[in-house]
């Protein structure tokens, strides 16, 4: 899945910090990443699947 313009954000209570999970919303999936390595591995939910890992 091409994510080259993925809109990344991270949790508002993270402020300034580096380490960080950065989510995106793409094609009916999110997006998860590590912040201090964004060109890393990505993994890749379903909306179901989030909304129960993010509970």
């Amino acid at each position: 899945m091409d994510l080259t313009n993925a809109t990344w954000r991270k949790s508002s209570r993270s402020t300034s910090q580096a380490n960080c999970v950065e989510i995106a919303h793409v094609a009916n999936r999110i997006a998860v990443r590590d912040s201090k390595n964004p060109d890393g591995p990505v993994l890749l939910f379903g909306k179901v699947d989030w909304s129960v890992f993010s509970r």
